[in-house]
């Protein structure tokens, strides 16, 4: 008797979270040559759910590397001087959308968190490769 297995890959939408309000996300957007079937979010009219999240950290490693110690509120509410945890970086992402390291791009499974130069050319290569 045979018998077949079959294994189904999830595949991850190809997406970009970015803030359309943010001109480096949209100089960064601007100078990529995107696929037409890489979907856009625009963080502040679509909030980000908690799947959405879940797939960001489960493709990142933790909250805390898609979270963004810049963010203006992250000064406001002196939070480099408590000790969050991974539930608190997940909260805050959740709760406002300046909370999220941006843009993030989802490409091919992979993920590109944030405008360095180097994480922007390495979603040129992984636009380039396939």
């Amino acid at each position: 008797m045979n018998l077949i297995c079959s294994v189904k890959t999830i595949m991850m939408i190809d997406k970009v979270y970015y803030l359309k309000s943010c001109s480096t996300c949209i100089r960064i957007l601007k100078e990529l040559n995107l696929r037409e079937n890489v979907e856009l979010q625009n963080i502040k009219t679509e909030a980000i759910t908690e799947e959405q999240i879940k797939q960001m950290k489960d493709l990142a490693g933790s909250y805390e590397a898609l979270f963004s110690k810049r963010a203006t509120l992250y000064k406001q509410r002196d939070l480099k001087n408590k000790n969050l945890t991974e539930t608190d970086y997940k909260n805050l992402i959740l709760e406002h959308y300046t909370f999220l390291s941006r843009p993030v791009f989802i490409l091919n499974n992979k993920i590109f968190i944030g405008n360095s130069k180097a994480n922007v050319e390495a979603v040129k290569n992984e636009l380039n490769e396939n």
